[in-house]
């Protein structure tokens, strides 16, 4: 428990962020699985479904939950999964 109040503050700030990055998270490994499994059984709303997970991905890029080159593989190998 935390004795100084910036670091109550502090510790309520966390408890808050990490419920958004986790949530965050959460969405964009949906949108990625959803996409590599329409993909992978050629449905018709791959392509719908991969520019929603792309752009889930570089939303959460700027907003600071993953890194840009995180991102970038997460992107490279969506795209090369349609590709083969």
């Amino acid at each position: 428990m935390a004795n100084i109040k910036s670091a109550a503050k502090q510790n309520r700030k966390m408890i808050k962020n990490r419920a958004r990055n986790r949530a965050a998270m959460a969405t964009l490994r949906t949108a990625v699985k959803k996409a590599r499994t329409a993909v992978d059984s050629k449905a018709d709303d791959a392509a719908a479904l991969i520019k929603k997970a792309v752009s889930i991905v570089d939303s959460a890029v700027t907003k600071g939950i993953v890194k840009r080159r995180t991102a970038s593989r997460y992107v490279s190998r969506l795209v090369t999964r349609v590709a083969a």
